[in-house]
């Protein structure tokens, strides 16, 4: 990490997308709607340490409401200032089952260090503020590769986000022909935060 990363991760900008970020949120109003397209999914953003990224860090999860102790996504975040846009950089987790729950419990939160991650390349997201909302989207070049039944794809993933609310769009499209393979074909996902951690977001000088 260059020493210059510091000051950066902690501008007015990166510190209210973390304290945005932070919190539990679910579309169940989106289920309860259209229960034949959506299932209810609830995501974690669980504010990490200082001293973890010595930056701003946050563990994720996505589970389906039925079953909460079984992610079917999780991940480590660092998000860093750019000046024009905030990068976040995504991590892997090596054994990721052992953390699943951390995005409820703080004493499964606090297991996790630096030697259980692994980054992923290619796979960062890049937000912008514009007003009062953020939009994010998975970094150029079509190079976040993820294979999913036997075909090789690439992450499209877009996010817009306010201090209450993330709509959320993940495919992945084939590396040759383009066409999706994954990912929802009825439309983004729309959630709302029914719990802030914001307060868990370390403070900066």
């Amino acid at each position: 990490m260059s020493p210059n990363d510091l000051p950066n991760a902690t501008s007015h900008n990166a510190i209210a997308l973390a304290r945005w970020m932070a919190g539990h949120f679910s579309n169940a109003r989106q289920a309860y709607e259209n229960p034949k397209d959506y299932a209810h999914i609830r995501i974690f953003f669980r504010p990490l340490s200082f001293e973890f990224f010595h930056g701003i860090g946050l563990y994720s999860e996505q589970v389906y409401d039925y079953d909460l102790w079984t992610p079917y996504r999780q991940g480590v975040h660092r998000l860093i200032d750019r000046g024009d846009c905030i990068y976040i950089e995504n991590y892997s987790l090596k054994n990721a089952l052992f953390y699943a729950g951390s995005g409820r419990d703080l004493n499964i939160l606090k297991t996790i260090t630096p030697d259980c991650i692994e980054r992923r390349h290619h796979c960062s997201m890049i937000f912008r503020r514009e007003g009062d909302r953020f939009f994010g989207s998975v970094e150029p070049g079509n190079q976040c590769l993820i294979e999913k039944n036997g075909r090789q794809t690439y992450l499209d993933s877009s996010v817009e986000m306010t201090e209450t609310t993330w709509i959320g769009l993940d495919r992945g499209l084939d590396i040759h022909t383009h066409q999706q393979v994954w990912g929802s074909t009825f439309g983004p996902l729309r959630f709302e935060k029914i719990e802030s951690f914001a307060r868990e977001v370390p403070a900066y000088p």
